[in-house]
Protein backbone atom coordinates (compact mmCIF):
# COMPACT_ATOMS: atom_id res chain seq x y z
CA UNK A 1 0.00 0.00 0.00
CA UNK A 2 1.62 3.30 -1.15
CA UNK A 3 1.41 6.42 0.82
CA UNK A 4 0.45 9.06 -1.52
CA UNK A 5 1.35 12.62 -0.87
CA UNK A 6 0.22 15.93 -2.55
CA UNK A 7 2.59 18.55 -3.25
CA UNK A 8 1.51 22.02 -4.66
CA UNK A 9 2.67 25.12 -4.25
CA UNK A 10 2.21 28.64 -6.53
CA UNK A 11 4.43 29.99 -8.83
CA UNK A 12 7.96 30.10 -8.08
CA UNK A 13 7.82 28.72 -4.28
CA UNK A 14 10.15 25.69 -5.04
CA UNK A 15 7.55 22.58 -5.41
CA UNK A 16 9.78 21.50 -8.16
CA UNK A 17 13.37 21.69 -5.97
CA UNK A 18 10.94 20.42 -2.86
CA UNK A 19 9.82 17.52 -5.21
CA UNK A 20 13.87 16.87 -5.74
CA UNK A 21 14.32 16.58 -1.87
CA UNK A 22 11.87 13.75 -1.63
CA UNK A 23 13.08 12.04 -4.79
CA UNK A 24 16.50 12.35 -2.57
CA UNK A 25 15.04 10.97 0.53
CA UNK A 26 13.81 7.61 -1.61
CA UNK A 27 10.16 8.34 -2.69
CA UNK A 28 8.68 8.51 -6.25
CA UNK A 29 7.93 11.32 -8.21
CA UNK A 30 4.43 11.66 -9.95
CA UNK A 31 4.82 15.47 -11.88
CA UNK A 32 1.40 16.61 -13.52
CA UNK A 33 3.49 19.02 -15.79
CA UNK A 34 5.77 15.92 -17.18
CA UNK A 35 2.73 13.90 -17.66
CA UNK A 36 0.97 16.90 -19.88
CA UNK A 37 4.62 17.47 -21.91
CA UNK A 38 4.22 13.62 -22.13
CA UNK A 39 0.64 13.26 -23.55
CA UNK A 40 0.94 16.50 -25.87
CA UNK A 41 4.50 15.23 -27.92
CA UNK A 42 4.58 13.36 -30.80
CA UNK A 43 2.22 9.39 -30.13
CA UNK A 44 1.08 11.01 -27.02
CA UNK A 45 -2.47 10.41 -26.28
CA UNK A 46 -3.46 13.66 -26.28
CA UNK A 47 -2.02 14.41 -30.05
CA UNK A 48 -5.44 12.75 -31.71
CA UNK A 49 -8.55 14.11 -29.98
CA UNK A 50 -6.60 17.54 -29.52
CA UNK A 51 -6.01 17.29 -33.37
CA UNK A 52 -10.07 16.69 -33.86
CA UNK A 53 -10.96 19.74 -31.98
CA UNK A 54 -8.10 22.27 -32.60
CA UNK A 55 -6.34 20.97 -35.87
CA UNK A 56 -4.03 24.25 -35.99
CA UNK A 57 -2.46 23.27 -32.63
CA UNK A 58 -0.71 20.62 -34.19
CA UNK A 59 2.74 20.77 -35.14
CA UNK A 60 5.19 18.04 -36.76
CA UNK A 61 2.98 15.68 -34.84
CA UNK A 62 2.93 17.16 -31.17
CA UNK A 63 0.32 19.07 -29.95
CA UNK A 64 2.17 23.05 -29.44
CA UNK A 65 1.93 24.88 -26.24
CA UNK A 66 2.22 28.15 -27.94
CA UNK A 67 -0.51 27.20 -30.74
CA UNK A 68 -2.63 26.49 -27.93
CA UNK A 69 -1.83 29.53 -26.19
CA UNK A 70 -2.86 31.48 -29.49
CA UNK A 71 -6.17 29.90 -29.82
CA UNK A 72 -7.00 30.48 -26.02
CA UNK A 73 -6.65 34.19 -26.26
CA UNK A 74 -8.59 34.16 -29.08
CA UNK A 75 -11.57 32.23 -27.95
CA UNK A 76 -11.08 31.58 -24.15
CA UNK A 77 -13.71 29.10 -23.94
CA UNK A 78 -11.68 26.43 -25.70
CA UNK A 79 -10.26 25.92 -22.48
CA UNK A 80 -13.00 23.78 -21.51
CA UNK A 81 -12.62 21.75 -24.21
CA UNK A 82 -8.91 21.44 -23.45
CA UNK A 83 -9.51 20.21 -19.75
CA UNK A 84 -12.06 17.44 -21.19
CA UNK A 85 -9.56 15.57 -23.05
CA UNK A 86 -6.30 16.51 -20.92
CA UNK A 87 -7.61 15.84 -17.54
CA UNK A 88 -8.45 12.04 -17.59
CA UNK A 89 -5.59 11.30 -19.51
CA UNK A 90 -3.36 12.95 -16.78
CA UNK A 91 -5.67 11.06 -14.50
CA UNK A 92 -4.92 7.63 -16.20
CA UNK A 93 -1.22 8.60 -16.37
CA UNK A 94 -1.28 9.08 -12.34
CA UNK A 95 -3.11 5.91 -11.84
CA UNK A 96 -1.02 3.98 -14.25
CA UNK A 97 2.37 5.17 -12.16
CA UNK A 98 0.54 4.26 -8.71
CA UNK A 99 0.32 0.82 -10.31
CA UNK A 100 3.84 0.29 -10.67
CA UNK A 101 5.36 2.06 -8.46
CA UNK A 102 7.78 0.46 -5.53
CA UNK A 103 7.78 3.35 -3.63
CA UNK A 104 6.24 3.09 0.15
CA UNK A 105 5.54 6.82 0.16
CA UNK A 106 5.01 8.75 -3.67
CA UNK A 107 4.87 12.25 -4.21
CA UNK A 108 2.02 13.68 -6.48
CA UNK A 109 3.72 17.16 -8.01
CA UNK A 110 0.22 18.98 -8.85
CA UNK A 111 0.45 22.90 -9.59
CA UNK A 112 -3.56 22.97 -9.05
CA UNK A 113 -4.10 20.26 -6.60
CA UNK A 114 -6.70 21.79 -4.77
CA UNK A 115 -8.38 23.32 -7.53
CA UNK A 116 -9.13 20.17 -9.57
CA UNK A 117 -9.81 18.43 -6.29
CA UNK A 118 -6.55 16.45 -6.53
CA UNK A 119 -6.19 16.70 -2.88
CA UNK A 120 -9.10 14.70 -1.88
CA UNK A 121 -7.46 11.77 -4.06
CA UNK A 122 -4.39 12.11 -1.36
CA UNK A 123 -3.81 10.23 2.23
CA UNK A 124 -1.80 13.91 2.75
CA UNK A 125 -1.16 16.99 1.22
CA UNK A 126 1.77 19.37 1.53
CA UNK A 127 1.79 23.51 0.15
CA UNK A 128 5.56 25.32 -0.66
CA UNK A 129 5.68 28.74 0.35
CA UNK A 130 7.99 31.56 0.92
CA UNK A 131 7.72 35.48 1.38
CA UNK A 132 6.47 37.62 -2.02
CA UNK A 133 9.65 39.33 -2.48
CA UNK A 134 11.60 36.25 -2.47
CA UNK A 135 8.76 33.93 -4.85
CA UNK A 136 8.77 37.31 -7.28
CA UNK A 137 12.61 37.54 -6.93
CA UNK A 138 12.95 33.69 -8.46
CA UNK A 139 10.51 33.83 -10.95
CA UNK A 140 12.10 37.21 -12.88
CA UNK A 141 15.92 35.59 -12.21
CA UNK A 142 14.27 32.80 -14.31
CA UNK A 143 14.19 35.76 -17.22
CA UNK A 144 11.46 33.48 -18.94
CA UNK A 145 8.26 35.68 -18.34
CA UNK A 146 7.82 40.10 -17.51
CA UNK A 147 6.65 41.19 -14.03
CA UNK A 148 3.24 41.92 -15.56
CA UNK A 149 3.10 38.20 -16.73
CA UNK A 150 3.63 36.88 -13.12
CA UNK A 151 0.97 39.10 -12.13
CA UNK A 152 -1.87 37.78 -14.27
CA UNK A 153 -0.22 34.12 -13.11
CA UNK A 154 -0.44 34.79 -9.95
CA UNK A 155 -3.97 36.25 -9.79
CA UNK A 156 -4.95 33.29 -11.53
CA UNK A 157 -3.81 30.77 -9.23
CA UNK A 158 -5.55 30.15 -5.19
CA UNK A 159 -4.04 32.35 -3.24
CA UNK A 160 -0.86 30.97 -1.04
CA UNK A 161 -2.64 31.60 1.84
CA UNK A 162 -5.76 29.80 1.35
CA UNK A 163 -3.66 26.78 -0.01
CA UNK A 164 -1.12 26.72 2.98
CA UNK A 165 -4.29 26.63 5.17
CA UNK A 166 -5.86 23.67 3.25
CA UNK A 167 -2.77 21.52 2.99
CA UNK A 168 -1.55 19.16 6.48
CA UNK A 169 1.98 20.42 6.07
CA UNK A 170 3.81 23.28 4.85
CA UNK A 171 7.25 23.94 4.08
CA UNK A 172 9.07 27.27 4.15
CA UNK A 173 11.63 27.05 1.21
CA UNK A 174 14.04 30.14 2.11
CA UNK A 175 16.50 28.27 1.95
CA UNK A 176 17.48 24.53 0.85
CA UNK A 177 18.88 23.59 4.25
CA UNK A 178 15.39 24.38 6.01
CA UNK A 179 13.51 22.94 3.29
CA UNK A 180 15.45 19.62 3.23
CA UNK A 181 14.85 19.68 7.37
CA UNK A 182 11.03 19.94 6.86
CA UNK A 183 10.95 17.23 4.35
CA UNK A 184 12.71 14.81 6.59
CA UNK A 185 10.53 15.92 9.49
CA UNK A 186 7.39 15.34 7.24
CA UNK A 187 8.54 11.88 6.19
CA UNK A 188 9.64 10.63 9.48
CA UNK A 189 6.08 11.73 11.13
CA UNK A 190 4.55 9.62 7.76
CA UNK A 191 6.67 6.56 8.05
CA UNK A 192 5.80 6.28 12.33
CA UNK A 193 2.38 6.72 11.15
CA UNK A 194 2.76 4.01 8.38
CA UNK A 195 4.13 1.26 10.98
CA UNK A 196 1.74 2.21 13.57
CA UNK A 197 -1.25 1.79 11.51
Amino acid sequence: MTFKLGLTGSIGMGKSTTAKLFAEEGCDIWDADAAVHRLYAKGGGAVEPMARLFPTAIEDGAVSRDKLKTILKSKPDALKDIERIVHPLVAQDRADFLEHTQSEICVFDIPLLFETGSDKTMDATICVSVGPSIQKARVLERGTMTEEQFNVILTSQMPDSEKRQRADFVIITDTLEHAKAQVQDILRQIRTSLTHA
